[in-house]
Formats: structure tokens, C-alpha cells, sequence
């Protein structure tokens, strides 16, 4: 185990949660779904919407909507989605709640590889299906892990994440803290993002300052792969749009936080419809929670570089989508 670079007791990890402060939203609303088997009709005041006259319809697809007020009429509740004063039925609606997950901001670059669980789990005594010798060791989805050896079984590979105690590489994302920049990438200064493993990664004068969780594009939306670099920054944005012909595929989602745009129409952003991080879900762009994509915000640059890339190599360099 030392040889692994094991200390025991283990050191402490030279990183902590990113403060849930950046838990925060450029302004004071909150998010709903538009429910597909609903009515998906705006009304310009409350009492049109409590009348159902004078209504326009949003376009069918996936469509969350922001609201800033509540408020209740002939007893029925009805939310402000649009600061021209449109409102829609709470029937209609349902409110979201972001994802909490937070990243880490690191003291040092760290030794070793380490990353988060995807799915609950047992570690294993020995690497491989084939075996039940689970050591009782519960891991939750999103625990941090560091990974000290890897070992291929049944044709995956498995790390070592304490002395004797295996997880297969499916229900982990890993960071692979670097010590230099990468190829293409000049200076001390980037943001990596690792489609395979589906994490990011924040480099400060050569040093590993962040890392977190990210879902890019899932197929065929694919994130393309390459050096960019930020040229537009907006702390909340709306997002819509469609690839197919006959837009069945159509998104619309209100007040993006904390967005910057880096190569055409994909971007970093905060994504408040899912939490599924750690998994591909996206139209093309890289989505963060909410305080990571806040804390990404701040930290960054216009014409910061932005490296993309797939070291299983099986993401296109052309092609794909471009948002959400």
C-alpha cells in the first residue's frame, strides 16, 4: 500500500466541499416544469388566467418556466412566469427543485485520481462480478472517492479505493489531476472538461484549484471535443430551440444561470432540470449545478481557454447539438 502511495492513517484530502453560499441565483425566482399532459396556456393577468380568456399557448416539448410570485385567486393558485406579467395555473406546473451536489475547491494539485460515486454501492475485497465478498462498506451516490490502484475483471476495469476494497470504473467519475497543460493548451490557465469520465476539472497557474460533476451532450447531441475559448458571459439567459424537422425535440428553459458560451451555441452552464450528474443528458452544452456553475462564473474570464476532450475517443469532433 505505500508503494501505492497509501499513507495510513490517510491523509486528509487537500481539497473541501465548495461553501453551499454559491447555492445561488443571479435573480429571486424559482423553476417549474410545464406539464406535457396539461394545459400549457399564459395568461397577460390573473384574472385572465383565473377566467382561461385571453390566453396564448406555449409550443409543445420540454419547456421549464421561471416564476418570481405566487399569489391565489377565487381560491386557486397561479404563478408570475414573465416579468411582462404573464401567468400560468399551478395545475399546469410543476416546480423543480435544483440539484444540491457541490464540487471541491483544492489547496494543491492532488496526488492521486479521485472522483465521486455514481450509484449506491458495497465495495468489494476483491475486484471482479464473479465474486460475493462485499466488504459491508456502503458508498452513497455523489461520496468522494481516490483511487490508488486499477485492476481489470470481466472485461471492465476496478479501483482501489482504500486497502482491499474495490468499485467497479461504470459507477465512478473520476479527475486526473495533471501537472502540466495539455496538448493545444497554452499557458497556466484552463477549464477541462473529461467527456468520458464526465467531470470538469479548474487549473490556476498550473495548480487544480475545482473539480465537479458535469453532464454533456448524450448522442446524437454530442459536445464536441477541442480547444475553445469563452466569448460571451450571461448571468441568466433563455434557452430554446430544435434539431429535428419536425421539432419534436423542441426545449425551452427560462433563466439559465451563470451561463458562458464557448464554442457557437454550446456552453457552461448552471442546469436546474435534472441531477443527474456524472451522466451525458445534455443538447451539447456542459451542465453544472447550480453553485458550481455560479462558483465557475466568477472564476473565469472572457477568452479563458476551455479543453474538451474523450480519452476513450469515441466522441465525433464535428456534428452534435448545441444546447441544453
Amino acid at each position: 500500500m505505500a508503494a501505492l502511495g497509501y499513507a495510513y492513517p490517510p491523509l486528509p484530502f487537500p481539497g473541501r466541499p465548495l461553501p453551499a453560499s454559491w447555492d445561488s441565483l443571479p435573480g429571486k425566482w424559482h423553476y417549474a416544469q410545464v406539464l406535457r399532459d396539461r394545459g400549457r396556456s399564459v395568461y397577460p393577468s390573473l384574472k385572465d388566467a383565473a377566467e382561461g380568456t385571453r390566453a396564448r399557448q406555449l409550443p409543445p416539448g420540454f419547456v421549464y418556466v421561471s416564476y418570481t410570485q405566487a399569489a391565489y385567486y377565487h381560491n386557486r393558485l397561479f404563478y408570475l412566469v414573465d416579468p411582462q406579467g404573464w401567468w400560468m395555473r399551478k395545475n399546469d406546473l410543476w416546480a423543480v427543485a435544483p440539484s444540491k451536489f457541490r464540487g471541491v475547491l483544492l489547496t494543491q494539485t492532488p496526488s492521486h485520481p479521485f472522483g465521486w460515486v455514481l450509484q449506491p454501492l458495497n465495495t468489494q475485497h476483491t475486484p471482479g462480478y464473479g465474486t460475493k465478498d462485499s466488504t459491508r462498506h456502503h458508498l452513497s451516490r455523489y461520496e468522494m472517492v481516490q483511487i490508488y490502484d486499477t485492476r481489470e475483471a470481466n472485461g471492465i476495469k476496478w479501483y482501489m479505493v482504500a486497502p482491499d476494497e474495490w468499485i467497479p470504473q461504470r459507477l465512478v467519475a473520476l479527475v486526473f489531476p495533471r501537472k502540466s497543460p495539455p496538448e493545444g493548451v497554452s499557458g497556466n490557465r484552463w477549464i477541462e472538461v473529461n467527456l468520458y469520465e464526465q467531470t470538469l476539472a479548474v487549473y490556476d497557474h498550473g495548480q487544480m484549484v475545482f473539480a465537479t460533476l458535469v453532464s454533456s451532450g448524450r448522442p446524437p447531441f454530442w459536445t464536441k471535443p477541442g480547444v475553445f475559448h469563452i466569448y460571451q458571459k450571461l448571468t441568466s439567459t433563455r434557452m430554446r430551440g430544435a434539431f429535428s424537422a419536425d421539432r419534436s425535440d423542441y426545449y425551452q428553459l427560462d433563466d439559465v444561470p451563470w451561463t458562458m458560451y464557448y464554442d457557437e451555441s454550446r456552453a457552461l452552464h448552471g442546469a436546474y432540470w435534472h441531477d443527474y450528474f456524472g451522466y451525458r443528458t445534455s443538447h451539447g452544452c456542459v451542465n453544472l449545478t447550480i453553485a458550481d456553475a455560479h462558483w465557475l462564473y466568477e472564476w473565469a474570464h472572457l477568452g479563458d481557454t476551455v479543453y474538451v476532450w474523450d480519452p476513450s475517443g469515441k466522441t465525433p469532433l464535428e456534428g452534435g447539438g448545441g444546447g441544453p
